[in-house]
């Protein structure tokens, strides 16, 4: 089945241009360099899967022309990852249907309780996000396609990537576990954090992220979760023909 794969965000927790910075790459005018918080939209079989809705989702779904969500999943619950919950307003107010979420257990419980006036609240005038949770401890199946969890470890906590079909899209991890590898062989697409070229206790540098790439060999392979250190045609220039630094509106087909 024929899928596509939208980048709508390719940055790190504070984007690119960061606030306050007078770093190259946060004056850069290569519209490349302008990488908002880290997502990305899976679309196949009329359906639209978001992974992750970052605090820029309202201006990533109008520069995409997003009028549709039909699940997120969600890989943590760290705040550049879950903030823009509340954005899918107006795009779940005109379903049958609630929009479903899914995320692992602990993960569900911090939406839960950061977003509780959704969830739990009395609230009887309208206006509220139409959602529906799921905890998940397994693939999700969804609209005839599989996503299937792949830990990863970001710092020292366990969280989840995700492969489905040919792709995979693991961001935010600092290592992948060795029980992990077996779930990303024969890869047509592979999305790796890659925050920069310098240590950082819960992020894959650039060399590791390659190392990675050898190692599973996918047809392409693509970085994500990019800071200010790497400015995107000049880091273009020292990587495999295979790898690039993904970039805000990067499409790609695939299989799913």
């Amino acid at each position: 089945m024929k899928a596509r794969l939208t980048v709508l965000g390719s940055g790190t927790s504070m984007g690119v241009p960061t606030i306050g910075c007078d770093c190259n790459v946060c004056h850069s005018s290569d519209p490349h360099d302008r990488r908002t918080r880290p997502s990305v939209l899976v679309e196949f079989n009329a359906k639209n899967i978001l992974i992750d809705s970052t605090p820029d989702f309202r201006e990533q779904a109008i520069r995409e022309g997003i009028n549709q969500i039909d699940a997120v999943l969600y890989t943590h619950s760290h705040a550049d990852h879950i903030l823009g919950l509340d954005d899918l307003r107006p795009l779940s107010f005109h379903r049958p249907q609630k929009i479903p979420l899914y995320a692992q257990p602990e993960a569900a419980k911090f939406l839960r309780n950061t977003f509780s006036y959704i969830f739990d609240a009395e609230y009887k005038y309208g206006g509220l996000a139409q959602v529906e949770l799921h905890s998940i401890d397994g693939p999700v199946q969804l609209f005839g396609a599989r996503f299937e969890p792949v830990k990863v470890i970001h710092g020292d906590t366990a969280i989840i990537g995700f492969r489905f079909g040919s792709a995979a899209y693991l961001t935010d991890f600092s290592e992948i576990p060795e029980e992990s590898f077996s779930q990303l062989k024969d890869l047509d697409v592979l999305f790796l954090d890659a925050l920069r070229h310098k240590p950082h206790p819960t992020h894959s540098t650039v060399d590791n992220s390659l190392r990675i790439v050898q190692r599973l060999k996918p047809q392409r392979a693509f970085f994500t979760h990019i800071c200010h250190d790497l400015p995107h045609a000049a880091t273009n220039e020292t990587l495999p023909r295979n790898v690039r630094l993904s970039y805000d509106g990067l499409k790609l087909d695939f299989e799913i």
